[in-house]
Parts: structure tokens; sequence; C-alpha cells
């Protein structure tokens, strides 16, 4: 059909798959539209044309979907993401899928680079950005190509670790109210993350045998943790004093008015307590990196470390092998009795005595789902799969 006028704007009409096209050039510039119509034709030769046709969904289109059927049903950081896209949508959020080019991305950067987000948190909404673009993609056959890919991500300093001494912790502990000391306690004594210590209940505890079982979200795993002297009589006298027990709130961890603590309260109170007694650049999740910092420290092996934190990957657990130091001068230890073995020298070495004994552990030695509490000659074994199931 060729190019052709509608009022002052000129069209372009032609044959694609036996399909009658119509489509304005949204100019009333004969020239221009004469070059549209030649770049059109072209394209549809290549087979390019239905290519630009795809796309034609805006980025808010997108998100809204991808909130809805991903985030919202699949994921645990939904309120980061819903957080990401109060910076998103006001700057991509008109913009057709497939104009967002490379550069809009690059500028968005800098954008957010001058109002002083942090490189980490750009880097979680560039992220959700590309996983987005992956889904349309693969799943929804929106787009071709995923811009974010051709950009790059800010490059985020290394974690600095922090963990508390044992003055810290005395100090930190009696400025607490009750209910939040045994919270930190358990915390330090256990590793457990923040979300598996307050869901905790009391049908997921085996006092007598001094073990308590978790449920993590983030790993979707239960998994048993033994119970430390102090805190298992923590918990035995805090369950002793209870008078009442609440059938609707059969956590463990309650404030003064018998009620679950959230997460906010929990963020305000410790925040408060640490101000307190001038304890700077310390979170609660800091409790976690102290509790394994600890171990490391008096030479507890990794692979324990990994499974007391409940770390599916051994990689994560590498963190504080940095701490680990003492422990591994067993090695050295080894070559010592070799070489004076080579020399035939029968006497122990004079730096021996500074060696620490092997540390083992039932745990890192057992390779089913089961924690050996052996006393003597008294064997207790705790199944944790079988407990999780009674709890559930």
């Amino acid at each position: 059909m060729g190019l052709y006028k509608r009022g002052s704007t000129w069209w372009i009409g032609f044959t694609f798959d036996g399909k009658q096209v119509r489509t304005s050039t949204e100019t009333d510039d004969k020239k221009l539209a004469e070059k549209i119509l030649h770049k059109v034709m072209t394209e549809v030769a290549e087979g390019k044309w239905f290519e630009r046709k795809q796309g034609a969904e805006t980025f808010t289109e997108m998100m809204q979907k991808y909130m809805k059927e991903q985030s919202a049903l699949k994921k645990r950081s939904t309120a980061r993401d819903e957080a990401s896209l109060k910076h998103l949508i006001p700057f991509f959020g008109s913009l057709k899928l497939r104009e967002i080019r490379p550069g809009h991305i690059s500028k968005y950067k800098v954008n957010r680079l001058a109002a002083k987000a942090a490189p980490g948190t750009l880097n979680r909404e560039l992220a959700l950005m590309k996983h987005a673009f992956s889904l349309s993609i693969k799943e929804w056959g929106w787009v071709k190509e995923n811009p974010v890919k051709m950009v790059s991500m800010e490059r985020e300093s290394t974690c600095k670790e922090r963990w508390l001494t044992l003055n810290e912790e005395k100090q930190l502990l009696a400025a607490c109210p009750t209910w939040l000391r045994e919270i930190i306690m358990f915390a330090l004594d256990t590793g457990c993350r923040r979300g598996e210590i307050l869901s905790l209940s009391w049908k997921n505890l085996d006092l007598q045998k001094g073990v308590a079982v978790v449920f993590g979200k983030k790993t979707s795993e239960w998994r048993g943790v033994p119970l430390t002297d102090r805190l298992r009589d923590t918990l035995e006298a805090k369950q002793a004093s209870r008078k009442v027990r609440s059938l609707r709130h059969n956590v463990v961890f309650c404030n003064q008015a018998g009620i679950p603590v959230n997460i906010h309260e929990l963020r305000w109170a410790f925040e408060n307590a640490l101000q307190m007694v001038g304890i700077d650049d310390f979170r609660f999740h800091d409790l976690r990196h102290t509790f394994a910092t600890r171990l490391a420290q008096n030479g507890v092996d990794l692979f324990t470390i990994q499974k007391l934190l409940g770390h599916k990957s051994y990689a994560t657990t590498q963190r504080y092998a940095h701490h680990y130091t003492e422990s591994l001068r067993r090695g050295i230890h080894v070559l010592n009795a070799q070489t004076e073995h080579l020399n035939g020298d029968k006497s122990p070495s004079k730096r021996r005595e500074d060696v620490p004994e092997r540390f083992i552990t039932n745990l890192s030695q057992s390779g089913n789902n089961t924690l050996d509490f052996s006393h003597g000659g008294t064997s207790e074994v705790f199944d944790i799969a079988a407990n999780a199931r009674e709890g559930t």
C-alpha cells in the first residue's frame, strides 16, 4: 500500500504474514515519512520488524506483573522489592520495554549515586529490574533482550565483621530488660537468625535433652540447635515462671505484656540498649556473627560451625576462616612430630603444651540428621526430622 496521509500525519501500509498492517510515522514531513517507510520495509524483509513490535508493554506493567506473580508468591524480599520500586517506577515507569536501553540504566545509576544511594542498595534495585526482564524474555515473551545485563553493577565494599567482646556482652545484657536479655542470650549462644528466634515455640524446645528445633525461612529447613548450660537454665526458669500458658501465643519470647515480640519492637529495644552502653556500629544480626566468631577462634571446625548456623553452602561459612588460625596449628603439629621422628628425637616438643587438644564433635562426625548428646555411658540421640514433624 505504501505511504498515505491521514489528516496532517503520514501513515505507511504493507503486508506482513498475509495481513495488512497500517502504522503511523508520527510525522507530517513527507521526506522523513519516506525514509521511515524504507527502513520498515527493510526490517520486514530481514524478519526484524516483529521484534520491534514486541516490548509494547510499559515498565510499570512489567513490574506490576512481577510483584503479583513472582515477588508476592515466591520471594521473602517483597518488602525490599517494594522499596526498590519507589525509585525505579518514577524513572522508568512510563517507558515501553522496547524503549529501555543501557543508556537509560546508566543514567539511573548516576542519579541514584548522586542522591547518596549506597552501592549495595543500587545493586539490589538493578538486580530486581534484571530479574523482571529475564522473566519477560523466558516466560512472558514480552521482549527479546535484557538491557540490564549490559550495565555493570556497582562495586560493594567488603563486609566488615563486627562481634561483641565479652566485656561488651556483659555491659549490654546488664542494660536490657529481662525479655530482651533472654533473646540476646539465645542469639549469642545458638547463632540463630532473628526470625528463627522470634518464631520459636515451646513445643519445639526439649530442655531435658538441651536442644531447640528451629525452622529457617531462609533455607526452608528444620535444624536442631544444642543449648548451652546458661541458656538451658534461663529457659527452664522462664518455663517454670509461666503461670498461665497462652494457647494463642505459645511462642517462647514475649514482651512484658505477654505478647509475642515483633521485629520492630525488638529493633527499637535493642538499639536503645546499645546506645545506653555506648556500643556503636552493631546490628542484631552481628550476634550471630559473634557466635560463629567465638567458635572459630576457639578452634571449632568450620563444618560444625556451618551445621550450627544452618548454612547450606560451605562457602558462606568460610568468612570465619580467618578466625581459625589457632586450630590450624594442628597441621603444623603433625609436621613437627614427623620431623622429630626423622631426627630420632623421642622427647616431646617444648611448645607442644601450647597446642590445643583436637576438637571433635559428634555433629561433625555424623552424616545423618541427628544430634548425639552422649553423657558417659548413656547415649541420647535427638532426631531433628521426627521432632519437627511432631511440632508442626
